[in-house]
């Protein structure tokens, strides 16, 4: 998994500052990264499960966003992402890779864009033509 827009320095501080908080088997070899609060019968933490995201994310909502709350789940944020890395340039191919998606129309399917999305485009088309004419012409 790519770590784009500084989720390097987040993961980076997770690791060196918050991690070793959790267990202190956190060093074994393949210790969890995000350690659940139950343990395995030797003492060391279990992996957290995906309802622990899950149930994390909805409380978070419901007390921080609540206009979301029972709306905002992890794929809604995976929707939200590959929108947002497809406004901001990133290629269609790229995001699907970075999805896991076989077919292109999966990813197609995740990204939604502003209702001036194509006139955008054809805006920013036109200035770059204009800007290349520029070029030429001199």
């Amino acid at each position: 998994m790519p770590l784009i827009n500084g989720a390097d320095r987040n993961l980076r501080w997770f690791i060196e500052d918050v991690w070793g908080h959790f267990d202190a088997g956190h060093t074994w070899p393949g210790a969890p990264l995000f350690p659940s609060e139950r343990k395995n019968r030797d003492g060391s933490c279990s992996r957290a499960t995906a309802d622990v995201f899950r149930r994390s994310l909805a409380e978070a909502a419901a007390q921080h966003l609540p206009i979301w709350a029972g709306k905002l789940t992890p794929h809604v944020l995976r929707h939200f992402c590959a929108s947002q890395l497809y406004l901001a340039g990133m290629t269609l191919f790229a995001i699907q890779e970075l999805l896991g998606h076989t077919w292109t129309g999966t990813t197609a399917r995740y990204i939604h864009v502003h209702g001036s999305h194509v006139e955008d485009a054809w805006v920013a088309g036109q200035q770059r033509a204009t800007d290349r004419w520029k070029g030429l012409a001199r």
